[in-house]
């Protein structure tokens, strides 16, 4: 399968939180697009842009922002953006498999459906350890349990528990973050809090600061460690770079930004600035050591470095790393040459504080 066709996939079947803005073209004289701006009244921005692919980042990845993606509107029903999802997942998860082996395996952990993705050896001194990842999707897909858990398993050495948390519209919020809830309160009779880390990307990024939030709120052991990789924290608001980038970058189709992200994850009836829907409105202090990553053209861009400074303001040791140019959850292509840095970032950052 082509570059193009495996970013295409990932468009149609990562996060639908997006919305975007009316492009516009200006053209010089000899029929050249060229670079405009215009700003009205009230601050909006109708820009035109000639965006060269850098060469500040790998072969790989140019290649990756050179494929096409019609701007175009392209509708499907919730039934196949699944079967579409499941079908392009279980072939990232076998991707991912040659390039770090693993074990996978079903499971049920209170009452909850799971992936088990285990290294092929453990170290004793890693055995008391345990991830959980919140997979992406748009809360409404699974594009990720594998494709995010593959990787940071075998890099790690740390046995991976991917929770296949329910899905909206049928089971909006708070029913996924209650399944992650109960699994997490479950490992707790296994694990000490210090020794469990949660990470997502994506919808399962927004899911990690949620949790957190609501550990909290209940008054249980916060883990030891959290990643928030291309995320956000307020569902009242869009950032700015919404409006900027589709997931695929500059390439596919954008509809105007919203002034509140309503979305089937949640009922209108639900304060969208409630703190464990949207952490930013939560009380941070005393949260766990947090990675977030992001990219220089990711949807999630604003979202993830805006619930970061929170983080910081809150006095939480956060850390905040921005790969350059590359769109929305890249390294759901474990390919790339980035792929493999986050993945190693990702890795690295969990053992150094689940050993404490």
């Amino acid at each position: 399968m082509s570059r193009c066709r495996n970013q295409l996939l990932l468009a149609l079947i990562a996060a639908s939180l997006t919305a975007g803005q009316v492009r516009s073209q200006e053209t010089s004289a000899d029929g050249k697009q060229t670079d405009s701006s215009k700003i009205a009244a009230d601050g909006t921005a109708y820009v035109t842009r000639v965006v060269p692919v850098p060469t500040t980042i790998s072969p790989e990845a140019q290649k990756v922002l050179a494929c096409v993606v019609s701007d175009a509107a392209a509708p499907e029903t919730l039934e196949e953006r699944r079967a579409h999802t499941d079908k392009w997942q279980a072939g990232a998860g076998e991707a991912a498999k040659k390039l770090y082996p693993v074990n996978t395996a079903a499971d049920t952990i209170a009452g909850v459906p799971v992936r088990v993705v285990t290294p092929l050896s453990i170290a004793p001194e890693k055995r008391d350890r345990v991830l959980i990842n919140l997979h992406g999707g748009g809360f409404n897909v699974d594009s990720g349990s594998l494709s995010e858990s593959i990787p940071i398993a075998n890099l790690t050495g740390t046995k991976v528990i991917a929770v296949l948390y329910r899905l909206a519209p049928e089971h909006p919020f708070p029913g996924g973050l209650d399944d992650a809830v109960a699994v997490y309160k479950e490992l707790l009779k296994t694990y000490k809090s210090a020794h469990i880390g949660i990470y997502g990307t994506s919808a399962g990024a927004i899911l990690t600061a949620e949790v957190t939030a609501k550990l909290k709120q209940l008054n249980l052991p916060l883990p030891g460690a959290t990643g928030i990789f291309s995320g956000m924290g307020d569902f009242s608001q869009p950032g700015d770079s919404i409006a900027l980038f589709a997931l695929n970058g500059f390439s596919g189709h954008l509809d105007p930004p919203k002034r509140e992200a309503r979305s089937e994850y949640f009922a209108a009836s639900l304060d969208a600035r409630d703190p464990v829907l949207s952490p930013l409105y939560a009380d941070l202090t005393g949260f766990p050591p947090t990675l977030f990553i992001t990219s220089g053209r990711d949807l999630l861009l604003s979202g993830t470095s805006i619930l970061h400074r929170a983080y910081l303001r809150a006095g939480v040791d956060a850390q905040l790393v921005v790969f350059e140019a590359l769109p929305h959850a890249f390294w759901n292509n474990a390919a790339l040459p980035e792929s493999k840095e986050a993945d190693q970032l990702m890795a690295a950052f969990f053992d150094k504080y689940l050993a404490k």
